[in-house]
């Protein structure tokens, strides 16, 4: 960033150049966003290194974020994948759409994460930041992940399981069009969001940190706000 400036050396760059550059550039708002929480976390670094005395990031404006765009697999294009794939890779389909786990969390998905207790079947998924989460199962599924040989669901050569960038890769190539294997994960939201409303009963189960995140996966119903309208006006 510092050299495309023409500063060379990040720590004197000032706030007005940093500004001024990025207003160059054509970036998304996400990633925009992203940059600047980047750009931040990098000069507060310096700070407290001792390489600099200022936060030039503080002189970029805050970014709001992008309205709500859920992008959820339709169920016809999940249903042909489901049709195309073999018994692992429906597996990891099965754990994206019905549990709505990340790409990252499949791969490491071991049998030991399967335990049943007074209210039924669980599987403890491991998310970012090494924080793991409940997400409940049904019998049915227990019992097919329960069927699997002991260890890791898809075992492979990274630390003993497959790698996230190649499940993702087994799935999005089943998949027609751009849908990927997060779309998935959006399918799993809209889905449960539609079965209970509680957002938070939502965010839990994708494991967000905050609320926000949730919105984006998640739409409202034009039906439920004219219902809400009509309910105040009665």
């Amino acid at each position: 960033m510092a050299r495309r400036i023409g500063t060379d050396d990040p720590w004197t760059t000032t706030g007005a150049q940093l500004v001024a550059w990025a207003g160059t550039q054509t970036w998304a708002r996400e990633t925009r966003r992203g940059r600047r929480t980047t750009f931040r976390a990098f000069w507060l670094y310096g700070i407290e290194a001792g390489l600099t005395t200022t936060n030039a990031a503080l002189s970029l404006p805050r970014v709001k974020p992008a309205p709500p765009m859920p992008h959820p697999t339709p169920d016809t294009v999940f249903q042909v994948a489901m049709r195309r794939a073999d018994e692992r890779e429906r597996l990891m389909l099965r754990l994206a759409a019905d549990c709505g786990m990340r790409r990252g969390e499949i791969a490491v998905a071991h049998t030991d994460d399967v335990y049943e207790d007074m209210l039924g079947w669980t599987l403890i998924v491991h998310g970012k930041g090494g924080k793991r989460r409940p997400v409940p199962l049904t019998s049915g599924f227990a019992a097919v992940l329960r069927s699997q040989p002991h260890g890791y669901l898809f075992p492979g050569d990274d630390d003993g399981h497959l790698s996230p960038r190649w499940v993702g890769k087994l799935i999005t190539r089943l998949l027609d069009g751009d849908w990927t294997i997060h779309s998935l994960r959006h399918r799993f939201a809209a889905r449960a969001h539609r079965v209970n409303r509680d957002l938070a009963v939502v965010q839990d189960l994708l494991g967000h940190a905050s609320p926000a995140t949730t919105r984006i996966y998640v739409a409202t119903d034009d039906s439920d706000r004219r219902r809400t309208i009509e309910a105040i006006a009665s």
